[in-house]
């Protein structure tokens, strides 16, 4: 079978504290070929490419994730920077949340988030993002950037949305979600996005697919989002495994 590509995962986040350099070293005698960790603050981000620097199939991704801005003064300059390391191919965790009253206000988040992508055109780097209860403005904040590629992780909105989004370029990732048992709007964008446009992540320690919900999350368990998808898409599992691993390495320009 093919190795897996788990495109979003946080092994900097501190539920890897115990095993993490262990549990990465074995991940592709699992079948795992390649993660990318996505960094949601300058910390995180840090942290992401120094495991990257460690483990050869894992990069990283840099960026400011809307949960952990307080206000618009964020460093920029340090973010450009990481992105000058060999294994920084994106720009992410990187969007927009209203999901939590205690996160930044709206015109806080959305002002953070043009800024990225501004950076990640003028880099031209691809983008990861995160959208949580915030569709439209996601939605309408990316088209002022049409140059502009990357994925909407974990995607949750509309056949609609998804729709345009996929006219504009975009891949959309699906992970855990998919497998859940009222997992509606999930499935029926999963029947409708292009082979070549379709991702796979974990978001690891977060959002374990059934049957091991509740449980951390690694990249191991990223079969259980491939056989789900391949069930929704009358497909494979394998097909569902290449493809994805082909388009991981095409967005995130890993040879």
């Amino acid at each position: 079978m093919s190795l897996i590509f788990d495109t979003h995962a946080h092994y900097d986040d501190d539920a890897f504290d115990a095993d993490r350099d262990a549990l990465l070293a074995a991940l592709p005698a699992q079948g795992v070929g390649l993660v990318v960790d996505p960094g949601c603050d300058l910390e995180s981000s840090r942290k992401a490419l120094a495991i990257a620097q460690r483990h050869p199939h894992v990069y990283a991704a840099v960026g400011y994730h809307p949960e952990n801005i307080s206000d618009t003064a964020i460093d920029l300059d340090a973010i450009e920077d990481m992105t000058r390391h060999p294994k920084a191919i994106a720009i992410g965790e990187i969007g927009l949340d209203y999901h939590w009253a205690e996160n930044a206000p709206r015109e806080v988040q959305q002002e953070v988030f043009r800024s990225q992508l501004s950076l990640a055109v003028r880099l031209d780097l691809p983008v990861i993002v995160h959208d949580r209860d915030a569709h439209a403005d996601s939605l309408a904040i990316v088209k002022e950037f049409p140059r502009l590629r990357g994925v909407f992780h974990c995607f949750s909105g509309s056949v609609e949305m998804a729709r345009e989004l996929l006219a504009l370029g975009w891949y959309l990732g699906f992970d855990g979600p998919v497998t859940y048992k009222n997992a509606r709007k999930a499935v029926e964008v999963a029947q409708i996005v292009p082979s070549d446009r379709l991702l796979i992540e974990t978001d690891a320690p977060y959002l374990s697919p059934v049957p091991l919900r509740g449980s951390r999350n690694d990249s191991r368990n990223l079969f259980y989002v491939a056989r789900r998808l391949a069930e929704i898409r009358g497909v494979s599992e394998e097909e569902i495994i290449s493809q994805t691993m082909e388009n991981g390495k095409r967005l995130f320009g890993i040879s």
